[in-house]
């Protein structure tokens, strides 16, 4: 008897995965444990395990295509069986921009000359109130390009109509909207072959610059030149869930960073000492940043309002901290966290973290180590940067950049100027959350602290 492999759960934040690579194909024999493909989180890469023996039958994705959790990907079973017509992968959830999009790209195509009749079926799948069997995604199509689906050719299992439905009706429509086709018939107007709308659609302004007799026909079809080729990749895994969280992030609070310098003095010192010290104290590879962080999760319990997510209607004020800390890897940026921060060791935080880091890297990352955080860390001192603007990580209230060590004039009790290291430090706070003095107590009191880190370690 067939049997169907799952997409497997991946934690509690992942919805869906890409898949990027099968490893098997159809009619190769397979055990329990063989891994069937490759796929992408939002944040990690996965191997898939089969769940089944048996043979490949059927794969019901192809690569490249998103699928979500603990659906099917492909169906396991005896050499020749057949699977069942009603084995289909699910549509895909889809959003109003996704939806306009495929609308788009239908209206684009070029238009027949004839439509044939529709033809009437009865699937006997019609609700109260004419709510025709349709998938999701097809409604979400249907409705993004204002068509009607009553008089549509359903295809899908047991008489739903789905998404290509829905496309196999948009291309026999003509790229006019309902007023330029009124103004067309009404006023005689020339329609140009595309218009400025979604997917070139032809709006009743295309129509009045036709009229007036200019080309826009020739101004629209032929594209501009660029200098040089142009290459294009679709916006997907890190690179788009990083793009939407940046985006949202921006709209949805008041962010405002405030920048400070501390006293490194100590801090390289201290660095120092640990490089070179017995290799069987495992402290040799402690580094500024993980002395950094040790530092933050150590200041933050003075302020318990600065290890919070801001809710709206509601501060979610967290007793433990649990300190995020941006990582740069080949598939973007990845913010693994540290959890319970406040209760470990330098050592431990540094430990912890490498194990963290490394495992971001290289895309095995869980998705559990990636959320959790109550407050996030991020660093470009490596790179030469003294101070910058952080963005948000929401719903947390605050994100600390940490910049590169500068010698800076410090001026003394008898007026004379000596250069000393300092460490730049920028905060970003939620001004919704955190106003700018009680942000600034906590930027002083760190700063301090990392002056005198080696006194902070003995408390």
């Amino acid at each position: 008897m067939a049997t169907e492999v799952l997409m497997p759960k991946q934690g509690n934040s992942v919805e869906s995965c890409i898949i990027l690579d099968w490893r098997v194909k159809e009619g190769d024999p397979i055990s329990i444990g063989d891994v069937v493909c490759e796929a992408e989180t939002d944040k990690s890469t996965i191997e898939v395990e089969s769940t089944a023996a048996g043979t490949v039958l059927k794969l019901l994705f192809a690569a490249g295509e998103e699928v979500p959790v603990m659906q099917p990907i492909l169906v396991v079973g005896e050499k020749g069986e057949k699977v069942a017509a009603t084995t289909a992968p699910p549509e895909k959830p889809v959003d109003s921009q996704d939806a306009t999009a495929t609308v788009a790209s239908v209206a684009s195509a070029e238009v027949p000359k004839q439509q044939p009749d529709p033809v009437a079926t009865s699937t006997g799948t019609a609700g109260s109130g004419g709510d025709l069997h349709i998938s999701p995604r097809a409604r979400a199509v249907a409705s993004a390009a204002g068509v009607d689906t009553v008089t549509m050719v359903p295809t899908g299992p047991k008489g739903r109509i789905i998404e290509r439905d829905v496309l196999e009706a948009l291309k026999g429509r003509e790229p006019l909207s309902p007023a330029a086709k009124e103004a067309l018939v009404n006023q005689a107007l020339q329609a140009p072959a595309q218009g400025t709308g979604i997917g070139g659609r032809v709006l009743v302004a295309d129509l009045a610059s036709a009229g007036a007799g200019k080309s826009t026909t020739g101004q629209l079809s032929v594209p501009t030149d660029f200098p040089g080729p142009v290459s294009e990749v679709v916006v997907k895994g890190v690179r788009k869930v990083t793009a939407k969280r940046m985006h949202d992030s921006i709209a949805t609070t008041a962010q405002f960073t405030m920048n400070a310098y501390a006293d490194a003095s100590v801090l390289q010192s201290l660095r120092a000492r640990f490089k070179s010290s017995d290799p069987e104290l495992g402290l040799q590879k402690v580094t500024i940043n993980d002395i950094i962080l040790f530092a933050v999760a150590k200041t933050i319990r003075q302020f318990p309002y600065m290890n919070s997510h801001f809710l709206g209607d509601k501060m979610r004020t967290f007793e433990h901290v649990h300190l995020g800390c941006a990582v740069d890897t080949p598939k973007g940026l990845l913010v693994p966290v540290v959890k319970y921060a406040d209760n470990r060791s330098l050592k431990q935080i540094s430990d912890e973290f490498k194990r963290l880091a490394a495992m971001s890297i290289e895309g095995k990352a869980q998705p559990d180590d990636l959320t959790g955080g109550t407050f996030t860390v991020t660093n470009l001192g490596a790179m030469g940067i003294d101070t910058f603007t952080p963005v948000l990580n929401v719903p947390e209230v605050a994100i600390l950049g940490v910049g590169g060590i500068s010698m800076r004039a410090v001026e003394d009790a008898e007026g004379d100027f000596t250069f000393i290291p300092h460490i730049g430090l920028s905060l970003t706070i939620d001004h919704q959350a955190v106003d700018g003095a009680p942000g600034a107590r906590f930027l002083n009191a760190l700063c301090r602290n990392i002056a005198t880190i080696d006194l902070l370690m003995a408390l």
